[in-house]
C-alpha cells in the first residue's frame, strides 16, 4: 500500500515538473528591437527583414543556413539555423526567429517567413483613391 503512494507521489511530482517546464517555455516574448535581443539571455520571436544585400549561406554539409536580420531601427544581426532554407525565404517582407542570441549571433530553433499579400497592393491603392 506504501508503494502505491510513493508511486502516485512520484507521477504527481513530474507531471507539476513537466507544466512548469512548459509554462516557462511558453512564455516568448516578442522583439522587433536586436539590442535588447543581443542584451537577453532569454528566448525570443525576433522580428526584422532579411539583409538581401549580404544574400545568405547554406552549408548543405553540415546542414546550417546562415543570414543576416536588420530591425526597424536599422541594427542588424546574424542568424545561424540547424536546418534547410524555409519556403519562400526569398520572397519574404518580414521574418521572425525564435531562439537566443549567444556569442556574437542569434541562435535560431524556427523560422517563420512572412510574405507579401496580394492584397497589400490593392488596399494601397483604394486608400489612395
Amino acid at each position: 500500500m506504501k508503494n502505491k503512494y510513493i508511486f502516485g507521489s512520484f507521477i504527481i511530482v513530474v507531471f507539476l515538473g513537466i507544466m512548469i517546464y512548459l509554462f516557462t517555455q511558453s512564455n516568448i516574448q516578442y522583439q522587433d528591437d536586436f539590442t535588447q535581443v543581443m542584451n537577453t539571455t532569454k528566448t525570443v520571436k525576433a522580428t526584422g527583414s532579411w539583409v538581401k544585400e549580404k544574400s545568405y549561406h547554406h552549408d548543405k554539409e553540415n546542414n546550417t543556413f546562415t543570414f543576416y536580420m536588420v530591425d526597424g531601427n536599422g541594427n542588424e544581426m546574424k542568424v545561424a539555423y540547424n536546418g534547410s532554407i524555409p519556403n519562400n525565404f526569398e520572397t519574404a517582407s518580414s521574418v521572425v526567429v525564435t531562439g537566443k542570441y549567444v556569442n556574437g549571433y542569434f541562435h535560431a530553433k524556427d523560422i517563420l517567413t512572412k510574405c507579401p499579400s496580394k492584397y497589400e497592393d490593392e488596399q494601397v491603392r483604394t486608400s489612395t483613391l
